[in-house]
């Protein structure tokens, strides 16, 4: 089966992929180049990260337009759930404001409306969305694909995604929205087409927009239809917008009110608006428990130098190739701390770190997306004495380099293993 249903944190709701492992090599590269033991100059430490990739992600926070390809209407693939009886296409309702995505409901199989109106009347709960939610390969590699009603979806979106109406109706038309990341990172082709294989068939979709949605892990949105012609169980999913302060308490109520076999998860990676709290960094109070030992911190930076000159891959994990986040799973599964999958996640698995107190070991996070400037696209591991090792874009290898302080810097977290396991696998 090709299919699998998104898997939250700490629970078992559908089948979980293996984490791609094994022991870390021999410190070859890495011996045969030292890291520096001098701190870069300060004049390396204030460009970005990576390339930008296009666009503008920089200090003003102005998000840039969602690209989307123009493809002519005959290029449907599948009907929409927009469209009319008489089989002529209605347009997508527009955008009537924006919602917080702060939790999801998740089943293997279809919620039914008594367990929806059960959730949607809840204290506290704001608004609810019914989705699909998938694990499908695209292109050969397992990604979380959600499938929508364009004109009601788009509000728990990120707010350039959200105003795009042509991605909208695109989606609405047949064709599969990725994130901004997965398009420009896995080279994908804007108006090009993907390989998605389904439950019983395998189905090329064209690719019609890059924009980021603004759920951790979720790289591809399609219509609902489309959605069950892959396979995946109608409504399935529910996304839950709460006061985030009540998150802890709803999530519970909602926990009560769920058939055997379904769960809710508070969707940690939230993208950031005006007057909401950093993604990088547990919110106060939660309870972290002990940090890495010394002996786990060797480890793992052992295993991540280890790795160095090694290529980057779109959606690897390890061990011979990877991606930013895939990285870092990797090395710390080395030293057995279980992490999410996906950058975002991985923001959230201790405590903020400022940069004046950043010790080996720590993650340093980063804005790249320019769809969304607030959303956390790419992690690095701090070595120390100014320097970090990062898996950066296609076409180059995992490196070492100065630790960028820039406008794209997010924030730095100390990794705590009880709060990293709580995550994994998260919604990779």
């Amino acid at each position: 089966m090709l299919i699998s249903a998104l898997v939250l944190a700490g629970t078992a709701t559908g089948v979980v992929l293996a984490t791609v492992g094994g022991k870390p090599a021999a410190v070859g590269a890495a011996a045969a180049q030292p890291i520096p033991r001098t701190s870069p100059a300060p004049s390396t430490t204030i460009g970005p990260v990576v390339p930008m990739l296009g666009g503008s992600a920089d200090a003003s926070g102005t998000p840039i337009t969602v690209p989307v390809a123009r493809v002519p209407a005959s290029a449907s693939t599948a009907p929409a759930r927009t469209a009319s009886p008489t089989g002529k296409r209605a347009p997508v309702a527009p955008l009537r404001g924006l919602k917080q995505a702060d939790l999801l409901v998740v089943a293997p199989f279809s919620l039914s409306g008594k367990v929806r109106a059960a959730v949607a009347r809840q204290s506290g709960v704001t608004g609810t969305e019914p989705i699909e939610a998938a694990k499908i390969k695209v292109n050969g590699t397992f990604t979380a694909v959600l499938g929508v009603n364009p004109s009601s979806f788009r509000g728990y979106t990120a707010p350039s995604t959200a105003a795009s109406n042509k991605l909208w109706q695109a989606v609405a038309r047949g064709g599969v929205a990725v994130s901004y990341t997965m398009g420009t990172l896995d080279r994908l082709s804007l108006g090009g087409q993907v390989t998605v294989s389904g439950r019983q068939q395998e189905r090329r979709l064209p690719v019609m927009a890059f924009g980021t949605v603004g759920i951790g892990g979720v790289d591809a949105v399609v219509s609902d239809s489309v959605a069950a012609s892959l396979g995946v169980p109608a409504r399935n999913a529910l996304v839950v917008s709460a006061p985030p302060a009540s998150v802890p308490s709803i999530a519970a109520r909602i926990k009560a009110v769920l058939p055997k076999g379904a769960s809710v998860e508070p969707l940690v990676t939230e993208v950031t608006r005006p007057g909401g709290a950093s993604p990088v960094g547990i919110v106060p109070g939660t309870p972290a428990g002990g940090a890495l030992t010394a002996a786990q911190l060797t480890t793992a930076l052992r295993a991540a130098e280890s790795r160095r000159g090694l290529p980057y891959v779109w959606g690897a994990a390890g061990p011979s190739s990877f991606d930013c986040s895939g990285l870092v799973e990797w090395s710390f599964a080395q030293a057995g701390i279980s992490m999410p999958r996906v950058a975002a996640d991985q923001a959230r698995t201790g405590l903020s770190v400022p940069v004046t107190r950043l010790q080996p070991g720590d993650l340093l996070f980063y804005h790249t997306d320019p769809t969304d400037p607030g959303y956390i696209s790419h992690v690095a591991i701090y070595l120390g004495n100014g320097w970090m090792i990062q898996a950066p874009q296609p076409g180059m290898d995992v490196e070492i380099v100065p630790a960028r302080f820039g406008s794209q810097f997010a924030g730095a977290v100390r990794v705590y293993p009880r709060v990293a396991a709580g995550l994994a696998p998260g919604l990779a």
